[in-house]
C-alpha cells in the first residue's frame, strides 16, 4: 500500500464520523503521543531479555499503528511527504552521528 493510499483511507474514515473539527495540529500531537506511551506500556517492569509473547508482538503492532495513524494525520495537515521528510531528517542525522567503532 503506497502512501497516498493510506492517507485516502484516513481521510474517508474520519470524514464519515465527523471528526475533522477534531484532528488539529495540537491535539493529534497529543494523541501520537499518548499512543506511543501504550507502545512503551508494554515494556514496562520488563526485562530486556524476555521475548514478548504472541499476543504482547500483536498489541504492539497495533500500539505503533494507532501511533502512525496519528501522525499520518499530522502530517497530512501539514501537507508533507513524510518519507521525504525522513531522507532530509537522515542526511541531518549522518552528519551529526559518527559510526561506532568495534
Amino acid at each position: 500500500m503506497e502512501y497516498q493510499d493510506v492517507l485516502q483511507i484516513l481521510r474517508q474514515f474520519t470524514a464519515e464520523r465527523g471528526w475533522e473539527k477534531y484532528h488539529n495540529l495540537k491535539d493529534l500531537a497529543l494523541s501520537a503521543n499518548l499512543e506511543a506511551s501504550e507502545v512503551l506500556e508494554i515494556f514496562q517492569w520488563k526485562d530486556e531479555q524476555t521475548p514478548l509473547t504472541t499476543e504482547e508482538t500483536a498489541h504492539l503492532k497495533e500500539e505503533i499503528a494507532d501511533t502512525l495513524i496519528y501522525l499520518f494525520y499530522m502530517t497530512d495537515k501539514l501537507g508533507m511527504d513524510p518519507y521525504e521528510e525522513i531522507a532530509k531528517k537522515m542526511k541531518i542525522n549522518q552528519g551529526r552521528h559518527w559510526k561506532e567503532e568495534n
